[in-house]
């Protein structure tokens, strides 16, 4: 299903797309597909391939971890405006992490090729598209160091209080 038009002012204020144009975004995002999975719906499998982005227009989704004792573990809950499966586009690594439809929702699949062919028109836009990429991966692992940082000070609090 091809984004409702009236998904476009709610598009221009997702960080993803900030900075470009309202041409850009009628032509560009008119290419995207909007899928509608319910609750419960798994979007990809941690260890799959792939190589596209979702980006949440309504709805909620949870992003999960399996540990290496095989336990699952939230690590996110994404509403709307906020975007996953970006690494993806970027590498061709499979994928870090399952997400799971948490409430019906409408998702906006972005395509490494779909990124490709943006590259291929509107040099700019592309640049700015993967600058906005970069950004939100960079404050997430801002905040990922801080609760590394966070749990190896309290791991190691609880260590040095046992000790006689």
């Amino acid at each position: 299903m091809d984004p409702d038009p009236s998904y476009l002012d709610q598009i221009r204020e997702i960080g993803l797309f900030g900075g470009l144009g309202d041409d850009v975004l009628r032509s560009f995002v008119a290419t995207l597909e909007v899928s509608e999975p319910g609750a419960g719906t798994v979007v990809f499998k941690e260890g799959e391939s792939g190589r596209e982005l979702y980006v949440i227009l309504d709805g909620e989704v949870e992003v999960l971890r399996h540990s290496k004792r095989g336990h699952e573990t939230r690590v996110a809950i994404l509403g709307p405006g906020d975007w996953f499966g970006e690494m993806s586009v970027l590498d061709v690594l499979p994928r870090s992490a399952t997400t799971r439809v948490l409430a019906p929702s409408h998702l906006l699949r972005l395509t490494a090729h779909e990124l490709d062919t943006l590259y291929r028109k509107d040099t700019r836009s592309y640049a700015l598209l993967v600058l906005n990429i970069a950004r939100e991966l960079s404050r997430r692992l801002r905040v990922a160091d801080g609760l590394l940082a966070e749990l190896v000070t309290n791991v190691m609090d609880e260590y040095t209080r046992r000790r006689p």
